[in-house]
């Protein structure tokens, strides 16, 4: 970590990091410095080793808040403190037993997003990850229960939330720069109860909770989600799509949309996909971050030629690029909507498209083991390398791929057929 006198020009002047957090330490006050987030944020901390040896670290305050001369005075406060034996950190603990849900959660945004609190398989949990701990924070868990002390909660609590999430009472608008609403529903609510004993598990092991107060609360038992698209409604979406190209539809949309349906990858990994992970000749996608964590996944030609047909930008690395700046396209869920209502089909989401791609597979009659490494799906049978030594699967991801295609050409067919004897019969009219 650099050191330097911590100044106002020294503050000002540090870098961004890539990821987690970059410490400034001060060459005056041993153990004060200056931390700064990804995200920009700064802040000033002290630390220091208790009467036990345990080393502490304190948040002082946020720099802006706090001038550089204000935090230099706290700093050596609470440091002298430490000096004669005392820690201020225990008193911060203390007064952490008594948050409420509202402060126990920003705690948990800012504690996760620098990497203090770790997820599944021991690892900082994804800033994805976050971002929808946080929209269920703002949107639901703070308005119900935001004023409530965590460790006076009670089970019936969380499960009191769960129903009023459930029931739309936490509906509003959604916020700048996207459509709609955000209206609940049982997804929605199971989804909540899953943040908030989370939050307050991490809060207990981080020694904030003597015990977890909600412990047993029931979370709703989610509907597995089994709709896919038939053979007709496949051969209607090809349709659909070669009408709405036709008239106007974002290419880059209906690119990845098509891709989507040709790989079965979920909506996320489709749309975060890059150039370099792509391997033509080898047939695979290196993903280095998936929901099951790094994988290879294969890819048969006719997504690789959908690939091939979109845009490259310049200073853009993704294979569906935004229009604007270096980001990836994000708007597929809204075209695939477009699309499925010119095709009068309903109950369709991303996800749906990805069942559809399994589905067809056992159609052609591959294995569950084998559809399950097709999906990306984690088994203890399927290793990393499992696309590298066996072709077999490369195959059957070629074989899906194709029969989807097929069917989709069937139905930009009809249309093509659809349309040439509109023409016929506009000319004998005009004869």
């Amino acid at each position: 970590m650099p050191t330097a006198k911590v100044t106002k020009r020294a503050v000002d002047a540090l870098e961004l990091p890539a990821e987690k957090q970059t410490i400034l330490w001060d060459t005056e006050i041993k153990g004060f410095g200056v931390r700064v987030l990804p995200s920009g944020l700064k802040t000033f901390i002290i630390q220091y080793r208790n009467i036990e040896g345990i080393k502490r670290r304190l948040n002082l305050g946020r720099y802006g808040v706090l001038t550089i001369e204000q935090a230099r005075n706290q700093a050596k406060i609470k440091l002298g403190a430490v000096a004669r034996g005392e820690d201020p950190a225990k008193e911060v603990y203390e007064a952490r037993r008594d948050m409420n849900v509202a402060e126990m959660c920003n705690w948990y945004l800012v504690e996760a997003r620098a990497g203090r609190i770790l997820g599944r398989k021991n690892l900082p949990i994804k800033a994805s990850s976050l971002d929808k701990d946080e929209s269920r924070i703002k949107t639901h868990i703070k308005p119900l229960l935001g004023k409530r002390i965590v460790r006076h909660l009670t089970p019936s609590d969380i499960e009191q939330m769960q129903s009023d999430v459930k029931e739309g009472k936490t509906a509003k608008p959604r916020g700048p720069g996207r459509g709609g609403r955000a209206t609940g529903g049982p997804s929605a609510a199971s989804g909540c109860v899953g943040t908030i004993q989370a939050i307050i598990g991490h809060a207990k092991h981080k020694g904030l909770l003597a015990k977890h107060p909600t412990e047993g609360a029931k979370k709703l038992a989610g509907r597995k989600k089994t709709r896919r698209l038939s053979v007709i409604e496949i051969e209607m979406m090809g349709k659909a799509m070669a009408y709405a190209e036709r008239n106007g539809e974002n290419p880059v949309a209906l690119g990845a949309l098509r891709a989507l349906l040709l790989t079965g990858y979920r909506r996320e990994e489709g749309q975060a996909m890059q150039r370099a992970w792509v391997s033509t000749a080898g047939g695979y996608v290196a993903f280095p971050d998936t929901k099951g964590g790094a994988q290879i996944r294969a890819i048969g030609p006719a997504a690789v030629r959908v690939i091939e047909s979109q845009p490259e930008i310049v200073g853009n690395p993704h294979t569906f690029p935004s229009e604007l700046g270096s980001g990836a396209f994000t708007a597929v869920s809204a075209c695939l909507q477009r699309v499925c209502k010119l095709a009068r089909i309903e109950g369709v989401t991303p996800h749906t498209l990805r069942h559809t791609f399994g589905s067809v597979a056992g159609d052609l009659g591959f294995s569950e083991l084998t559809i399950r490494a097709m999906l990306g799906h984690a088994s203890q049978n399927v290793t990393q390398d499992y696309i590298h030594i066996d072709e077999a699967l490369k195959l059957a991801v070629r074989r899906t791929s194709d029969e989807i295609e097929r069917l989709l050409a069937l139905g930009a067919a009809r249309l093509e057929t659809l349309q040439i004897r509109h023409m016929k019969e506009h000319e004998c009219l005009a004869a």
